[in-house]
């Protein structure tokens, strides 16, 4: 009972039992998932205090504050900065809500999407923002929900880490491309190949302007 389930897996594996390895793997996906979403429900029930009680600058502030930390530590950026790193680096993040990733490449852009996103939408589907479960959505427009009113709580992170990235580097990492209300569709994460072709509304979105000139990373 106390052996990581990894290890039992890879035991199950070296002693050729396929079953029990394919019956483990099925098992430490759920554990994963306990704990994956129990995370994403339990964040947004703090943005969601925060929201009622001190008002939406103090969930960006908040937000800002912990994607700076976490950068830090957890969700650091590669030290290549080509767009090949940038991409398979943004992959492998993603592979940890552990949903099927769409790929796709154009001759100005490379987009990744996952097929339900997994925590944001997931959250949605799950019922978080029920009137019974609580969470709240965030009711007026503002930078931090790129414009848009009864905006998911959750999902604030995604325009707050657009905005830190921008700052930080003068660049945008991946654009987000969502769908309105969010509920229905898919988030695209879309890499401009040209930063010069990234379309100024995903400046303006965030209260930001889009620079007179860029240069290829």
């Amino acid at each position: 009972m106390g052996a990581r389930t990894l290890d039992l897996v890879l035991k199950a594996i070296d002693a050729g039992d396929k079953d029990k390895a394919k019956e483990l793997a099925k098992r430490m996906k759920q554990e994963f998932n306990f704990l994956h979403d129990g995370y994403f429900f339990w964040v947004t029930g703090l943005q969601t205090y925060i929201y009622k009680n001190y008002g939406i600058e103090a969930v960006e502030e908040a937000e800002r504050e912990a994607h700076t930390i976490e950068a830090k530590v957890v969700f650091k950026p590669p030290e290549k900065t080509d767009i090949r790193t940038r991409v398979e680096h943004l992959a492998s993040g993603l592979r940890g809500h552990m949903q099927p990733i769409e790929i796709k490449e154009d001759d100005k852009t490379i987009s990744l999407s996952m097929k339900p996103c997994g925590s944001g939408e997931r959250l949605i589907q799950m019922g978080g923002y029920d009137p019974e479960t609580g969470l709240a959505r965030v009711n007026n427009p503002h930078p931090i929900t790129w414009g848009k009113k009864d905006f998911p709580m959750y999902c604030v992170h995604c325009p707050v880490m657009e905005a830190l990235e921008l700052e930080g580097t003068g660049q945008f990492g991946a654009v987000h491309i969502v769908t309105d209300p969010i509920y229905h569709g898919a988030c695209e994460f879309v890499f401009y190949k040209n930063p010069e072709d990234i379309p100024e509304e995903f400046y303006t979105r965030i209260g930001k302007k889009k620079p007179s000139s860029s240069k290829n990373s």
